[in-house]
């Protein structure tokens, strides 16, 4: 294809010697170019930097990397937003440990141009405020994710995960439920201003992931497509920061840690909610989507108070099982 905008590798790393090597490979022989690598390693105590620096004398041009301390997934990748150039036009998040399929650059631009060049069809969209604001050819807000080819360690295939989403990406699945899969997740420069270039501070604490906050903020201002191709093979090998469930015990296994990990905190959907509202808002424009913001934060003490929010809510997740098992946590006060 034509050369249409240099793409940037957003990629956070921490001790991942034993995988990085096939992951840098597998960027650095995308047909499509130009391609640049941005890499903010998390602490590592392994040989990861050895590598890096490494693979940055054999490509000066291409690798950049950022050493920090060690603070954890979220704030690595937000690092990462915020030392990206602005002057590319398309970017990708990065995991360390898996492989890019070989079409991975190339479908990403394809699909994020495609987006941004029907823009001028979709004024009426809840964008369209972003639209008038920008004046340029570039101001749509465009994400895309896609399935992954789940594997193990030694990249033999297992399943195509998430298999979702069921429904189309939406505003209204994003405040309840991430269909991204951040590994895959790419978008345009529109969409990185949109995210950094705000007067408030995001607090990061507040967010469930980056690539869930992402899929938020874009699904109310601008275009997010869920592709169902896979486009990396995403290795589980035990130490995955996430990782992909596919089997009825894996599933299960998960939500009962989930449980674990958060019932000290019943509110974290709230608050992440209530975040993205301090931050964008005054910039909703759709009163459909304010309305449903603004009654999922409202307190709800009572039982009929739920029930009554539950007649009017909008709010879904991607399958029936998921949908009744939200509506079964606002009742009881969960959520």
């Amino acid at each position: 294809m034509t050369d249409i905008g240099m793409l940037q590798v957003l990629m956070s790393t921490y001790n991942g010697a034993k995988y990085i090597e096939a992951q840098l490979d597998s960027i650095l022989s995308q047909p499509y170019q130009p391609i640049r690598i941005l890499i903010r390693d998390d602490g590592s105590t392994d040989n990861t930097i050895a590598i890096i620096h490494r693979y940055q004398e054999q490509h000066p041009d291409v690798i950049q990397l950022i050493q920090g301390d060690n603070v954890g997934v979220v704030p690595s990748f937000w690092s990462l937003m915020q030392h990206a150039d602005q002057t590319a036009e398309y970017f990708c998040f990065c995991d360390q440990d898996d492989v890019w399929m070989t079409h991975k650059a190339e479908q990403a631009v394809q699909l994020l141009s495609t987006m941004q060049e029907q823009q001028s069809t979709n004024l009426h969209t809840p964008s369209s405020n972003l639209v008038d604001k920008h004046k340029n050819e570039h101001s749509l807000a465009c994400m895309i994710c896609t399935d992954t080819q789940l594997t193990d360690g030694q990249l033999n295939p297992t399943a195509i995960w998430p298999g979702m989403p069921n429904l189309q990406a939406s505003f209204y699945n994003a405040l309840i439920q991430n269909i991204a899969v951040g590994a895959t997740v790419s978008f345009n420069r529109a969409a990185l201003q949109l995210l950094m270039n705000k007067s408030h501070s995001v607090n990061i604490n507040n967010l469930q992931m980056h690539d869930w906050w992402m899929y938020l903020v874009i699904s109310c201002f601008g275009n997010v497509h869920f592709e169902h191709t896979p486009s990396i093979y995403y290795r589980q090998h035990g130490g995955n920061a996430v990782g992909g469930e596919w089997t009825i015990a894996q599933k299960l296994k998960k939500k009962w840690n989930s449980f674990l990990k958060h019932r000290g905190d019943k509110s974290l959907l709230v608050k992440q909610a209530e975040e993205f509202k301090r931050i964008y808002g005054e910039q909703m424009c759709d009163k459909e989507m304010i309305r449903q913001v603004n009654d999922f934060i409202a307190p709800r003490s009572t039982f009929w108070s739920r029930v009554r929010y539950l007649r009017t809510c909008r709010l879904f997740r991607q399958s029936i099982t998921e949908q009744l098992l939200f509506r079964f946590l606002i009742l009881i006060g969960y959520i």
